[in-house]
């Protein structure tokens, strides 16, 4: 039942975009904006996604400003650049002057520099252009770079009753009320305010006399994984930020938090899969290459590599042709175990899980390779003698040469993310190509020199 909804939501789905496209061919704007209406700007903007760039323009230019501006922040990235590319300064400006600060700063900052000075002068509301100014100024990966400048904030001195008015229009201009941050009059942070003991408080009474000064913040110039980590750990909805001096300076919202999130899932996923750069399916062949090529690059040098360690043990080979066999079983399980250990430690990292205590997690990750290299030992030992026919001192060796490449392969999986990451380096390069042809490498040297000690060539 499940399968046939989703295959009637799917059809329905292909039906409104022909009945989008088939009003925009008519020019039909009464009915096209009555349809567009039932839908969330979030579907309008799947939608235009699906269309061509020129029927996405009509649709845009047909919808008023503060749908539209929702829409931008929606469309997938390469259709919204172009259709920035299709909207004048000014139209661009409406669009942007519809959105809070920080989306605002976003969608100009993809802007070419000449282009964004141009759109915020076309910006009206000065106070707005102001403190769109003040955003692009900050890194995008700081909490200045994600912060929006709409917040509730009450200063200690106000009266309860004078407070709730302020409130009141404060409100009008923030979309979601997530706190009321209290300030003194020099505008540092000095707690936040429960709504629930403002409205049972008495009017005369002092905003002094019932906020709550143990508040969460972080610094304007924070990473933006700092920020993460905070929000993560404490459960938060929004955090203020603050300067230098305490000032507060405005908040990040859990949906910012969750789009960065996003943004490094994936950026961590092309990386652990040897892809250097963020790139789209759709992009040039130029782009794709140069994404792809440093760690194809990489892989092949280890390859000549491993190469070159089974040529120079090539008379021994001839001397036992059984060890030929076995060399992709070694090459795939001591790939597999970097990749396996590397993936825990990063994911570790990630979450701020794993403690300074790296001869510790050595230590378990050397117990766990052997536990697995004696288990596949076992098995690949019996496979070897009683159906590849090797002899007892063959399978001894591919089997100690095995465990050994485990228990190698697991500790180089776990030392070298932890390694980068304390470096300042994006730990997950460790996974992927790098942790598999580093392996292959010393795995393949291992094996060759284990079989030199049994078997004695």
């Amino acid at each position: 039942m499940a399968e046939e909804k989703e295959n009637i939501q799917f059809q329905l789905t292909d039906a409104l975009i022909e009945q989008v496209e088939n009003l925009v061919e008519q020019q039909n704007n009464k009915e096209l904006q009555k349809l567009l209406k039932e839908f969330h700007y979030a579907d309008i903007a799947e939608i235009l996604d699906e269309l061509n760039l020129e029927d996405a323009m009509y649709v845009i230019k047909l919808l008023d400003s503060e749908t539209t501006s929702d829409i931008l922040m929606e469309l997938d990235e390469d259709n919204r650049e172009k259709v920035l590319k299709n909207l004048s300064a000014k139209e661009i400006a409406e669009e942007v002057e519809e959105l809070d600060t920080d989306d605002a700063a976003d969608i100009i900052a993809e802007l070419p520099l000449e282009r964004q000075q141009e759109v915020i002068s076309n910006i009206e509301d000065i106070e707005h252009r102001a403190e769109i100014r003040e955003l692009l100024a900050y890194d995008e990966d700081t909490a200045g770079g994600l912060m929006a400048k709409e917040l509730v904030k009450v200063y200690d001195t106000w009266t309860v009753a004078g407070c709730l008015r302020r409130i009141r229009g404060q409100a009008e201009e923030v979309t979601r009320v997530h706190s009321v941050y209290v300030v003194d009059k020099q505008e540092k942070l000095v707690g936040r305010l429960s709504l629930k003991d403002l409205i049972v408080a008495k009017n005369d009474q002092k905003i002094a006399d019932i906020y709550i000064s143990n508040v969460d913040f972080v610094n304007v110039h924070d990473d933006a994984e700092e920020v993460i980590k905070i929000m993560q750990k404490y459960d938060l909805e929004a955090i203020p930020v603050v300067d230098d001096n305490h000032t507060l300076l405005g908040r990040i919202t859990i949906d910012d938090i969750v789009d960065v999130m996003k943004e490094e899932a994936e950026e961590d996923y092309l990386l652990a899969a040897g892809i250097t750069s963020d790139v789209e399916h759709d992009d040039s062949i130029w782009e794709l290459t140069k994404a792809r090529l440093p760690w194809l690059l990489i892989g092949m040098f280890g390859g000549i590599g491993a190469a070159s360690i089974i040529n120079g043990f090539s008379d021994a080979m001839l001397k036992y042709p059984a060890l030929l066999m076995f060399i992709p079983l070694i090459q795939a399980t001591a790939g597999n175990v970097g990749v396996q250990s590397s993936a825990i430690v990063v994911q570790g990292l990630a979450n701020n899980s794993i403690d300074g205590k790296i001869f510790s997690r050595l230590l378990k990750e050397f117990a766990l390779g052997l536990v697995n290299g004696i288990a596949i030992a076992a098995i690949v030992l019996l496979i070897s003698h009683f159906v590849f026919k090797t002899t007892y001192l063959e399978s001894i060796t591919i089997c100690v040469a095995l465990i050994t490449v485990i228990i190698m392969a697991a500790l180089i999986g776990t030392f070298i993310p932890i390694f980068l990451d304390k470096k300042g380096v994006d730990a997950a390069v460790a996974t992927g190509p790098f942790i598999t042809t580093s392996n292959d490498v010393f795995g393949i040297f291992i094996y060759f020199l284990i079989a030199k000690l049994i078997l004695g060539f």
